[in-house]
Parts: C-alpha cells; structure tokens; sequence
C-alpha cells in the first residue's frame, strides 16, 4: 500500500460505501448496486440494486437490505 500502511477490510468497506458493489450470497445469488450502508454485522443496505441468479438478470430493485449471515462475500463492481 502506498505510504507503508496497512489497511484492514474495515478500510475497505469503509472506502466503497456509496460505490457500486457485488454481494454475494451463499445460495449463489448476487446483488448488484451502490453500498448505501453497512453494519458490524455484515447487513448490507443497497440502492439502484439488480439480482443475478446463475448469471441472469432476475429482478431490480429501487433499495435492497440484506441480512449479514446470507453475505459471502462483498466485492467493487467493474
């Protein structure tokens, strides 16, 4: 990292609030859209939010709020 520091993935959920992100549940289902808010619990609130099941657009959603134990995994979206 740039400076020498070390960054935890608290810095990292803290640096992609309000970017758009891939959620990943672990069904396998993912959720795309911008990370509105986030717990110490891993509940996950989304806006602009699109489902994904198998690859395929399923639904979208105007907001999304995801409890922390369906969460895999959280990514930046490319």
């Amino acid at each position: 990292m740039e400076g020498g520091g070390t960054r935890t993935p608290s810095d990292f959920l803290r640096g992609i609030r309000g970017k758009r992100v891939v959620v990943r549940l672990h069904n396998g289902t993912d959720y795309v859209g911008v990370l509105a808010c986030l717990d110490g619990y891993m509940n996950v609130a989304m806006e602009q939010t699109q489902e994904y099941v198998e690859g395929q657009l399923k639904s979208n959603y105007g907001d999304a709020f995801i409890r922390g134990n369906n969460v895999l995994y959280i990514a930046t979206a490319k």
